[in-house]
């Protein structure tokens, strides 16, 4: 007993219409029980393992099937640690789930799990809601290239004049037409002033056959984006009302200043500011939907959950997964997996191709070194650093800081050329 790490642990076999449980031997008649999924058999559960003392759990990540009772166990008050199945399974002689929750059991007694990362229940709430006006957005996207189609199969080609048909002009022209009006010189009238192509192109664009079967599918996609923003709207006073009780003090509603269409309706930045204490909003191509949607994976306590650097890059999956044998490293390539907030951080990097800034240039520098790929994921490396960063030692963003770390890295290459060149010059002497 003197060598168990966890005294008080239980280890469950996860699947889809039942639970098996194992805790230690000493705490029950039956140390080993199963439990149906339905909600009142997961409260018996949670109930059981407290009457046993049971203070960690360990189970494995099945599916969706572990969600429902890791939130169940965690309002109960119990420290879950979700373990990869990957990690456990590849041992002989486990041929049940009875086995297979008692070896869960053991492993987790003598610490020799890992529980994967998983943020609290406000963080939870607030990730579905970021989730899903994520959802809303690309179905909205969807639908305005349905409005796109239509109008082309009607031979109208307002795309062509202007840069976005979801724009202040497109609405209001589409508007127009879903009113009845047909006239290519009245609806020209509707456009705005700064376009730049002539009225007498605008008027050209606007000349269509105009199908009924077309109009119906152009006034079908035109609802459902209004039925999409609205909820969108409902989606983001749900997200607000989460990311207030992250906040330090209650306010009246914020303004959230020059809003885009797909930014939040609410200020972002300033939520994000009072709990960190610092404008992450402030890094290069780190948009306010940005620091949103990695606050939602990540939760407020970055430093609780990721105590270096290295683990936050590592569970990101901005960083190479280097297999050593024999002190030879045989592979370094970044693992496929999925890791929304690693996404977050290579789309601020995506955003810095045409950047006029220190983390634009070491973008366009990797790339011609490794390629576009590897330069994506070496500059979100360098967000997500500087984010780091930022959050832990209370530190506003500098951009001097990447200026004299660019100036460095500029002298290392000229020194790098000075030697190549005099190489060079040494071997023609000698020709």
């Amino acid at each position: 007993m003197s060598n168990l790490v966890n005294l008080n642990a239980a280890g469950i076999d996860i699947s889809l219409k039942e639970h098996v449980v194992a805790v230690p031997e000493d705490r029950d008649k039956q140390s080993v029980r199963s439990f149906k999924t339905f909600s009142e058999d997961l409260h018996l559960l949670a109930k059981w393992l407290k009457s046993c003392n049971i203070e960690t759990v360990a189970m494995e990540s099945t599916g969706v099937y572990w969600y429902h009772l890791y939130t169940v166990l965690l309002d109960y008050g119990f420290t879950v640690d979700l373990v990869n199945a990957g990690h456990v399974k590849n041992v002989p002689g486990r041929k049940s789930d009875v086995s297979d929750a008692r070896w869960l059991q053991q492993l987790h007694s003598f610490g020799l799990l890992r529980g994967c990362f998983q943020p609290d229940n406000l963080t939870r709430s607030l990730r579905n809601f970021v989730r899903q006006r994520k959802t809303i957005i690309t179905d909205r996207t969807t639908q305005i290239q349905r409005m796109q189609k239509a109008l082309e199969q009607m031979n109208v080609k307002l795309n062509n004049v202007i840069r976005d048909i979801d724009g202040k002009t497109g609405r209001t022209i589409i508007a127009k037409i879903l009113e009845g009006e047909r006239d290519p010189v009245i609806l020209s009238q509707y456009a705005d002033r700064r376009i730049k192509c002539t009225n007498k192109v605008l008027v050209k664009s606007l000349e269509g056959n105009w199908r009924e079967e077309q109009l119906f599918n152009l006034r079908q996609a035109s609802d459902h984006i209004a039925f999409l923003e609205d909820q969108l709207t409902d989606c983001d006073r749900e997200a607000e009302k989460i990311i207030r009780q992250f906040s330090s003090e209650e306010k009246d509603d914020l303004p959230t200043g020059g809003m885009r269409k797909s930014q939040p309706h609410f200020n972002v930045k300033q939520y994000l500011y009072e709990i960190h204490g610092v404008d992450v909003t402030q890094i290069y191509g780190f948009k306010s939907t940005t620091a949103l949607t990695v606050f939602s994976e990540v939760g407020p306590n970055i430093k609780q959950q990721f105590p270096s650097q290295k683990q936050f890059l590592s569970w990101l999956n901005v960083v190479p997964d280097n297999k050593i044998t024999g002190g030879k490293v045989i592979s370094s390539r970044v693992r496929k997996k999925k890791n929304r907030a690693g996404q977050s951080f290579r789309d601020a990097a995506n955003a810095l191709w045409n950047a006029n800034n220190p983390l634009g240039e070491y973008l366009r520098y990797k790339k011609a070194k490794s390629g576009s790929r590897a330069a994506v994921v070496a500059t979100a490396k360098k967000i997500a650093s500087i984010y780091y960063h930022m959050i832990v030692e209370q530190e506003e963003f500098d951009p001097q800081k990447l200026v004299v770390k660019s100036k460095e890295q500029l002298a290392r290459k000229l020194k790098k050329l000075q030697k190549s060149i005099e190489r060079t010059e040494f071997q023609l002497a000698n020709i």
